[in-house]
């Protein structure tokens, strides 16, 4: 088993039927009527896109460079489109190559859990799953899941994609991730939705505001002073906009951004304090780069749950994972690794949406 971060993609050639018609899979408009799309040109098509250069895909397809420039453009010809721009920085998809290279990718997937399904060895579980990871959780959550799949399903290939709870549902509607971790998502005609767990968020702040997980913070406090926080629409800043209509107090947001990191740094910068999960500020609260303190007054939580697509029966590989990443959640909440949260009480080790 070995695990990819996002932009990597599996060393490997692909060694299926020779030739496909991509109508089935919804390619759309961009593919002529019954045009026949060869796997290896889809194979090269996704590398390049993923790496940006046709030498580093060619490494990674042991192939030959000029026969990867040599797939890309039967297919650009096929289709009567440029799907790359060729630029000093490298290999740039256009908007047609763009959405060639999304819809492809499902393509792929499906054939490779059909391989996986039709495989005459059922009792393995194997093949690809790629989970969407909520930023806070990660260094919590990654490596533990990577050495639990190792060992019990060595045959499965993990990749992990992170990111605010927006951004992974994005990627989960749009089949870039099997399963993933969400904020507060009720069940959709598209999706069904698993609750994990609730938890309480908390104010992160300089050493030197003398914070302590043992004196919680109004949200009156906090709310009255500058703030850096996640940007709009995403869980923890419709927590803030909830505290701020139950307080009355209007906050003064200062800097927002997307990435927990970046929250951090701004913080130390002494920009102004944040809001954010517990978990993904422990290590640093614990090793004293930063201070922080539960919220309370009044009591909000996020909720986090597990989603999947709708549709079709669950790939034992996705459902295998699932079933271990629930069970490690219960077991870090249970140990505090995963502090200020409670497990769902329907938060069961058995997932089949």
């Amino acid at each position: 088993m070995s695990t990819m971060l996002p932009g990597s993609t599996p060393g490997r050639r692909v060694t299926m039927a020779p030739d496909l018609c991509l109508s089935s899979f919804g390619l759309g408009a961009e593919v002529t009527k019954g045009t026949a799309l060869d796997l290896k040109q889809l194979a090269a098509l996704i590398t390049v896109a993923d790496v940006g250069s046709v030498t580093k895909a060619a490494k990674l397809l042991h192939l030959v460079q000029p026969a990867v420039t040599r797939q890309i453009r039967l297919l650009e010809e096929e289709l009567g489109v440029a799907l790359f721009q060729r630029t000093h920085q490298g290999m740039v998809l256009t908007e047609a190559g763009e959405q060639l290279v999304r819809r492809a990718r499902r393509a792929m997937q499906e054939l490779e859990r059909a391989k996986i399904e039709l495989s005459p060895s059922p009792e393995l579980v194997k093949g690809h799953v790629t989970i969407g990871v909520l930023e806070s959780s990660i260094e919590t959550l990654i490596q533990p899941l990577a050495d639990t799949i190792a060992n019990k399903h060595p045959a499965v290939h993990l990749r992990f994609l992170t990111g605010y709870s927006g951004y992974v549902r994005e990627w989960l509607d749009q089949g870039e991730v099997d399963v993933a971790m969400l904020n507060s998502v009720t069940s959709a005609h598209t999706l069904a939705v698993f609750p994990l767990l609730h938890e309480q968020l908390w104010v992160l702040a300089p050493p030197d505001a003398g914070l302590s997980p043992n004196r919680p913070v109004s949200w009156a406090t906090v709310l009255a002073r500058p703030l850096v926080l996640p940007v709009g629409g995403l869980g923890v800043r419709a927590a803030v906009d909830q505290a701020h209509s139950e307080t009355g107090v209007q906050p003064t947001v200062v800097a927002e951004s997307n990435s927990g990191f970046i929250l951090k740094e701004l913080v130390l910068a002494g920009q102004g304090w944040s809001v954010l999960p517990a978990v993904a500020i422990k290590r640093d609260i614990d090793r004293g780069v930063l201070s922080g303190a539960p919220l309370v007054d009044p009591d909000i939580t996020r909720e986090v749950v597990l989603a999947f697509q709708r549709g079709g029966r669950t790939p034992p590989q996705v459902e295998a994972v699932a079933t271990e990443l629930v069970r490690l959640v219960h077991r870090l909440v249970r140990n505090g690794e995963w502090p200020a949260a409670q497990m769902h009480s329907g938060a069961g080790v058995a997932l089949s949406p």
